[in-house]
């Protein structure tokens, strides 16, 4: 049985984007993962780039609205934010948080190289939660299903 598993934070640009690449990437065909958040915006750069240092393409995903997502049949919700106010999702639902700080900034005095290394960290510490759901979800491993 195919889970499907939705990740909210606020502009959907960076860590929910990132995320649902992981997911498909490192859990395979056991899962359906989506992203949205409650302010979307667009893509951002870094997401796609640092995502493409691990052989994962994201650039063709879109920043989606949480009121597009059909919240029907989601085994689970995992929610993103830090310091923002994290979007809800109606319904009854597995909910499951991991503040994440959002490497996004609009600081000027930060470099690219810095940019990339706030994204990277974000990218790892997704990854490694990512990686921790096959169990946490009774999901099928990788290939499976």
């Amino acid at each position: 049985m195919r889970r499907r598993i939705l990740f909210l934070c606020v502009a959907n640009s960076a860590r929910s984007q990132m995320a649902e690449g992981l997911a498909r990437a490192l859990l395979g065909d056991g899962i359906e993962a989506l992203s949205a958040g409650s302010r979307p915006s667009r893509i951002n750069p870094y997401a796609i780039e640092v995502m493409a240092e691990l052989g994962i393409d994201i650039s063709a995903h879109r920043s989606k609205s949480v009121q597009e997502i059909d919240g029907q049949g989601l085994d689970a919700v995992i929610t993103l934010c830090a310091q923002e106010v994290c979007p809800v999702l109606p319904g009854r639902v597995r909910r499951i948080h991991w503040p994440i700080p959002d490497p996004a900034s609009s600081d000027p005095s930060l470099s690219a190289q810095e940019m990339r290394c706030r994204f990277r960290s974000a990218r790892d510490r997704l990854r490694e939660r990512i990686e921790g759901l096959t169990a946490l979800l009774d999901l099928p491993s990788k290939g499976s299903g």
